[in-house]
């Protein structure tokens, strides 16, 4: 079926092999017939075959390699979605050396206006990555450019590249941290996982200790005198929390309601590490909730919980019924809701606590049982008043049928008589008494330790116990018999009479015991306790050694120390560093510097265009029309204006006339009957008049003609303005347009005299604002009648050109033999033509500072080259002055005599347009193109580096 010539055939073919693939089957052996299909023109097809070859890519590298091209060709496919699967694809191709391919492929990407094709350069960023750590600085390039990115389809996926490839650069997240504290409600639920661990790590850096303790309310402080100093001379001031701190705590907030358990642990994490001590309580609710999904959920929330209930229980104390176990709870979450439980018991609720254990001890989970029975003990220790209580329970285990629970019995019991030896004689008399019905290792060890350390208050108990492990000595675990040899030694120290020969008796078995940590211990102990002449001086000091008086153990939660792993990370989860986490760092100090997020955010600017007049303006009012989003500005004429008939006449004077100073024309305005005033006269007037700044914007559909139905020219020279339908930039108006450094005399021909039949056209960039709209291009067009006959209306034709908006000049009725678009008409033909200009004739100069020049340059997108430039362009006149014959820029002042820099907009969208020529050795240099034009900046570096590389 992939092999037919019918796409119906080989789509249906395709999603058969998407089912097997979704079923888990094998599919690589299909890898050639597919790949042919990967230049198809049908695009469900080519859709199909995509999602096949990302899944195969990597496993059939050398059948990938083989098209290669066709992958580079679909990049520049009309559908995003095949893009960003070519890129995909390409990413998937671990081999070293299509590197440089990857990296040009995803620096593309990177500027694609689809942001879900940018989206996947971010994630090919951490592919190429892996692969050729060398190529680090130059993705830091691409991840500082996504990282400017507005849209929250990419914010997630490019900060996981930032988390890959350079977490320690903080640097590139300052001008970035209130977007994405911003955009982070609305980033898909995996981006705001990343955001949000991101985020717990710089403002750990960038903000001092909420935890300070102060307090408000003190009336030392409320009383205190304004110049009391502190013994250090400082002011004592309370906290204040930053504003971005707050921002960060106040937008993450609404995202412990997700639906998503991540989120929520993120959320509760990033309270937990930098919210104030008071405010941590939020989370509570949010983690509880969680507790009723999945067990692996289960496991991992309640992780969290038992680290935290461990430093402030008064968090989960009201909600300690949602930790009670269930008969259906595993046995790894039985567990942890012990632990949780034991955090949280206190006088008040122990009693509570206590008959829950009773249940739990009862449970079939010998696992869950034992554990219950160390919670007792951890319960016992953590509260005073309730440990002969539950010293007396755990007797009582001792007489339980599971010998799993009377052992962990017994090590409980040791531990907690350690902490009142004294009072709990009688207890050690009946864990002797059942001694023999007790098989489990620790716990008879534990026995023996007892008896060994408190022989003393058991003396005619003590030795009958030794006189059985004598007997039973060779057939008991290693464990038992090294506590049996401790017995000994300490009985032969405090009761010799009875015990000497039942002490070397178990000394010569313990001799020849296989374990050689039984034969080191008892050889040890020979020469400590009995005393000959071999014997050193340490033997004086036996009693003193084995009977010295030892602490009593501390029972501890197992989660105690576990909050020095970042909560929520695997590394707490399997409490060991993992490899690639990061450590929190320690609040700073002193705050480092604020403004390094201060970002420049221009707002967009809404208009409501209403022009109010002074009293005292003696014209006619100006009005501003607003019609299907377009601006047309126009002025209310009066009646003699309509009726007037000189205006038309006067419309034909020449341009020489037309351009009288401000001075004579205002002098005349007094004398003069009111004329019909040009396009220039009125925007001026507009402007004049109004007591409100104005600004205008034009849309793509503002094209219609705002100007008067006849405007002067001249027979020799016709102008034609041009815009390009982009949308305007509010960043590029308030850049302030200056005057151009250079203005080309070549003139391109526009209609040749044969194809014209007589009439030749030529037309040139003056350089110049247009007079009908400030966002088009003028373009002076020169037309001559080189025949022997009259030409009668010359006119543009009917036919506007695709993509261009037009202001034409007025049909001339004749041109008679003088020197005097698109298509050109005159009253028999119609020819057609075409107006190529420049790249750099389509911006506007403007007037900047090097340090606004710096702003503006780490916003934009860039491209550069280095070229070798010709002997007479290595000065900064020269330079100048080429930079300016290409493109109608700026310059921008420099400190550096080596670096010259320019400084445009385009006139359409305003788009600023930004060029650097570094000079690098005697002859080289590298031309660098700032701009978010990503079509424009290559064709301008292209034309620069001719220019410069001839003299």
């Amino acid at each position: 079926m992939l092999e037919s010539n019918k796409d119906s055939l080989k789509l249906d073919a395709m999603k058969r092999i998407i089912a097997l693939i979704a079923k888990g089957k094998n599919a690589s052996e299909l890898f050639p017939a597919v790949v042919k299909n990967v230049a198809s023109k049908n695009i469900e097809l080519k859709k199909l075959v995509y999602v096949y070859l990302v899944r195969y890519a990597e496993e059939q590298q050398d059948l990938a390699l083989l098209s290669i091209s066709t992958f580079q060709r679909a990049l520049k496919d009309p559908n995003q979605l095949i893009r960003a699967s070519a890129l995909r694809v390409l990413s998937s191709i671990r081999v070293p050396i299509i590197v440089p391919i990857m990296m040009l492929a995803i620096k593309e990407a990177a500027s694609d206006m689809s942001p879900y094709v940018r989206k996947t350069s971010a994630h090919a960023i951490q592919k190429l990555y892996s692969l050729d750590p060398d190529q680090k600085e130059h993705l830091i390039e691409v991840i500082d450019k996504l990282l400017k990115d507005k849209s929250t389809l990419v914010a997630g996926s490019v900060v996981m590249a930032f988390e890959e490839v350079c977490p320690d650069r903080i640097d590139l997240i300052h001008k970035n941290y209130r977007k994405l504290c911003n955009l982070l409600v609305d980033v898909e639920e995996w981006g705001q996982v990343v955001i949000i661990s991101m985020l717990t790590r710089y403002a750990r850096t960038q903000f001092t200790s909420p935890w300070k303790e102060f307090d408000e309310n003190s009336e030392t402080a409320f009383y205190e005198s304004d110049e009391k100093k502190t013994k250090n001379g400082d002011e004592n001031k309370s906290y204040v929390m930053d504003p971005d701190h707050r921002l960060l705590l106040r937008n993450t907030k609404p995202l412990l309601q997700s639906r998503n358990t991540a989120v929520v642990v993120s959320v509760a994490q990033l309270y937990w590490h930098l919210a104030p001590k008071h405010e941590v309580g939020v989370i509570t609710k949010s983690l509880v909730r969680l507790l009723r999904s999945h067990r692996e959920v289960q496991y991992v929330v309640l992780q969290n919980i038992a680290t935290m209930s461990i430093q402030r229980k008064g968090m989960f104390e009201p909600y300690m019924k949602s930790f009670y176990v269930r008969s259906t709870d595993a046995t790894h979450i039985k567990s942890l809701k012990l632990e949780i439980l034991t955090s949280l018991a206190n006088e008040a609720n122990i009693s509570t606590i206590l008959r829950e254990f009773q249940t739990y001890v009862k449970s079939q989970d010998k696992q869950f049982a034992a554990g219950t029975i160390q919670a007792i003990g951890r319960c016992a220790t953590n509260i005073s008043e309730v440990t002969d209580t539950c010293l007396q329970g755990l007797v009582l285990l001792l007489s339980n049928r599971d010998e799993t629970v009377v052992a962990e019995s017994v090590v409980v019991i040791k531990k907690l008589l350690q902490t009142q030896p004294t009072q709990h004689s009688d207890i050690i008399k009946h864990m002797a008494k059942l001694f023999d019905n007790i098989a489990v290792p620790m716990a008879r060890a534990s026995i023996l330790w007892l008896m060994g350390e408190y022989c003393e208050r058991v003396p005619q108990i003590a030795p009958d116990v030794l006189r059985k492990m004598a007997k039973s000595f060779t057939s008991e675990e290693d464990i038992v018999k090294l506590q049996t040899v401790n017995l000994a030694a300490k009985l032969y120290l405090t009761n010799s009479k009875q015990t000497k020969l039942l002490t070397q008796y178990i000394l010569n078995l313990g001799k020849y015991d296989q374990n050689y940590d039984i034969r080191d211990r008892t050889r040890f102990i020979r020469q400590l306790i009995v005393p000959n002449e071999k014997s050193g001086a340490l033997g004086k000091y036996a009693r003193r050694i084995l009977l010295a008086p030892k602490p009593a153990p501390v029972l501890e939660s197992t989660y105690k120390d576990r909050d020095r792993y970042q909560l929520g990370t695997l590394s707490h989860t399997i409490n060991t560093k993992a490899s690639g986490y990061l450590e929190l760092s320690d609040w700073p100090a002193v705050a480092p510097d604020q403004s390094v997020r201060n970002v420049e955010v221009i707002e967009p600017v809404r208009i409501n265009l209403l022009l109010p007049v002074p009293a005292h303006h003696p014209g006619p009012t100006p009005r501003v029309a607003m019609a299907n989003s377009d601006i047309l500005i126009h002025e209310a004429e009066s009646d003699e204006e309509k009726s007037s008939s000189q205006s038309s006449e006067e419309s034909d004077k020449s341009s020489s006339q037309s351009e009288k100073s401000s001075s004579e024309s205002d002098s005349e305005q007094k004398t003069k009957k009111p004329q019909k005033k040009t396009v220039k006269d009125r925007y001026h007037t507009i402007m004049k008049y109004s007591t409100l700044p104005v600004l205008y914007l034009w849309s793509r559909r503002a094209v219609t003609r705002f100007c008067p139905e006849e405007v002067p020219v001249s027979l020799s020279l016709f102008s034609l303005c041009i815009l390009t339908p982009c949308p305007l930039s509010c960043a590029a108006l308030l850049l302030q347009v200056s005057g151009p450094a250079f203005v080309p005399e070549k003139s391109h021909d526009l209609l040749h005299r044969m194809t014209g039949k007589g009439l030749s056209a030529q037309y040139q960039f003056p350089r110049q604002p247009c007079l009908y709209q400030p966002t088009m291009v003028s373009v002076q067009i020169s037309l001559t009648n080189t025949s022997d006959h009259p030409l009668e209306q010359i006119h543009i034709g009917d036919r506007s050109p695709t993509g261009l908006n037009m202001h034409c000049f007025n049909t001339i009725e004749g041109l008679v033999g003088l020197s005097s678009c698109l298509s050109i008409s005159t009253k028999e033909d119609q020819f057609s033509v075409s107006i190529q200009p420049a790249v750099g004739e389509l911006f506007l100069p403007v007037t900047m500072t090097e340090q606004d020049f710096h702003k503006e340059q780490g916003k934009l997108s860039y491209s550069s080259a280095t070229i070798t430039m010709a002997a007479e362009n290595t000065i900064s006149q020269p330079i100048s002055r080429q930079v300016a014959t290409v493109a109608n820029l700026g310059v921008v002042p420099s400190g550096q005599d080596n670096i010259h820099r320019f400084a445009g907009k385009t006139a359409s969208s305003g788009a600023v347009v930004l060029v650097t020529v570094e000079l690098r050795g005697e002859s080289t240099a590298l031309i660098t193109i700032n701009t978010e034009k990503s079509v424009m900046g290559p064709m301008l570096l292209r034309d620069l580096k001719r220019a410069l590389a001839q003299a």
